[in-house]
């Protein structure tokens, strides 16, 4: 697996190890904030984000989505049939969005936050590859609250790769990724409190 070295506002440089075997990267960086950030962030989001039920077209049939969303930034964004109005970005959201600026050495102007509220809440395969993002995107994506599984597939050959999602870890995603692979987090059976993901990307007017 390839290495590459990804500076955050510590005072030293993590090495991390790319997830992907080819055709990608994602690095998975395991406190992408301090346990007592995370704690705070995930309770104040938890009450202070305008959390929306969105709903969507399957097999004919219009459905709620099995997670609740909310998206901050600059420009709307569209996405299987869902657009998002943009709204700007709270005090709490500004502070995440330059963390992960500078953990992912990229620049973001627009959020996307999940709220799964129990293991029966999950997100489908995909890949963020609308052409708002750009060809090669990166995406951070902030994890708060439960661990939960999360899986990678390659489009061809169907190779499957699992990461656990922790409390204040960060997965970054970048390069052909979006393009190569698609994502997603299944159901659990096992008992699962909220979780809070945040997906910082950049909207290309």
């Amino acid at each position: 697996m390839s290495r590459a070295t990804i500076s955050s506002d510590r005072s030293a440089e993590a090495e991390i190890v790319n997830l992907l075997p080819f055709d990608g990267e994602a690095y998975l960086f395991q406190e992408a904030l301090p346990p007592n950030v995370a704690d705070h962030a995930y309770a104040e989001l938890l009450e202070s984000i305008d959390w929306r039920q969105e709903y969507v077209q399957l097999f004919g049939r219009r459905l709620p989505a099995p997670r609740l969303t909310a998206w901050y930034g600059a420009h709307g964004y569209s996405y299987s049939g869902i657009h998002h109005k943009p709204a700007a970005l709270t005090p709490l959201l500004a502070e995440l969005t330059s963390a992960m600026e500078d953990l992912a050495g990229s620049s973001f102007n627009s959020v996307l936050v999940n709220l799964y509220r129990s293991g029966s809440d999950s997100m489908g395969w995909h890949s963020d590859d609308e052409s708002a993002l750009g060809p090669e995107p990166a995406i951070a994506s902030l994890s708060l609250g439960a661990e939960r599984l999360f899986h990678f597939r390659h489009r061809e050959p169907r190779d499957k790769i699992t990461v656990s999602l922790k409390h204040g870890s960060c997965l970054l995603m970048r390069g052909p990724c979006q393009a190569c692979w698609q994502h997603q987090l299944p159901k659990t059976r096992r008992a699962s409190g909220k979780r809070i993901n945040l997906t910082f990307r950049r909207i290309e007017a």
